[in-house]
């Protein structure tokens, strides 16, 4: 979570609201955006002099904004230019999956359709984030800005295409259900 808030400070300073709201808006497949989490990021964040905060006062309502240090633009740039690790595809919904033939039979089915309607959902959000990433890509960008989009767009396409195949992998193993039970 603190790698992410830090790239998002480094694209703009936010309040923790702003902050969510982007985890919240296709990057929720990466991090939990519960204000808790990002509260307790933000706290370690700003101990070790990565971020710092100040106060501002909009429309009669104090907001509190946060923002990279220079530090922290080091720290992060020290992570973000490190390899990439292996992938962790730990998927606590599959526990469900493994043990659904002790479940009802006649509630099995649903149960699987249920997922994939979530799943659907998610996919929309993607498909969103990847139509608008489209877009400002075919606009006049600097090359920073560019290859900024460019990389988040990579992995609003992996989070989509990923969906795409848990999708299709369901509707499959629902048919073959019904066909082998």
């Amino acid at each position: 979570m603190e790698y992410m808030i830090l790239g998002l400070l480094i694209l703009s300073s936010r309040t923790i609201y702003q902050l969510r709201k982007r985890i919240d808006n296709g990057l929720e497949l990466m991090y939990s955006s519960s204000t808790g989490s990002i509260q307790t990021a933000l706290k370690k964040l700003m101990s070790n002099g990565y971020i710092t905060s100040s106060d501002k006062e909009e429309n009669g309502r104090g907001r509190r904004i946060y923002s990279i240090t220079d530090e922290g633009r080091r720290y992060f740039g020290s992570w973000v230019n490190r390899p990439i690790g292996s992938i962790d595809l730990r998927c606590p919904e599959l526990t469900k999956l493994y043990f659904l033939g002790l479940g009802d039979k006649e509630n099995r089915r649903s149960v699987l359709e249920s997922y994939i309607s979530s799943t659907d959902e998610q996919l929309a959000a993607l498909g969103m984030i990847c139509a608008e990433a489209e877009e400002m890509l075919k606009g006049a960008l600097s090359q920073e800005a560019r290859d900024v989009i460019y990389y988040q767009y990579a992995s609003a396409r992996f989070g989509r295409d990923l969906l795409e195949f848990t999708a299709e992998w369901y509707k499959r193993f629902i048919k073959e259900t019904e066909e082998q039970l």
